[in-house]
């Protein structure tokens, strides 16, 4: 039986960091939360409070699943997309309660009438 040889170190590629901050007052940590989630594959972000600020470490992924890795730059600006994208969810789930229960309540409600005329 031969012995094993070692794997192949394959050159690691240099990973990408950067930190992006916001002020806690007017920036919410579910956005950040869900921005950062939506960077899986491609990014790993850490966030942590200090003082009155969130500051977000991203770091690039080794072997990123979603094309090539990103640049400092271009992390930051997809990060920062991604924010603004979920703060705007928030605002428009937040305009549109009042109308998502209404409707709920009017088809919840012919259910109920639905199933009292059929039983």
């Amino acid at each position: 039986m031969r012995p094993m040889l070692p794997a192949a170190k394959l050159p690691a590629a240099s990973q990408v960091e950067v930190a992006v901050d916001f002020d806690s007052s007017i920036q919410s940590l579910g956005a950040l939360d869900a921005a950062a989630y939506r960077l899986i594959g491609t990014a790993t972000c850490q966030v942590d409070r200090a003082g009155d600020r969130y500051v977000c470490r991203l770091a690039s992924s080794a072997n990123p699943q979603k094309g090539a890795m990103l640049s400092s730059d271009e992390l930051k600006e997809r990060f920062l997309n991604l924010v603004a994208d979920e703060n705007l969810r928030a605002r428009v789930a937040e305009r549109t309660e009042g109308v998502r229960n209404v409707i709920l309540a009017l088809a919840f409600g012919a259910l109920v009438a639905n199933q009292n005329d059929a039983g």
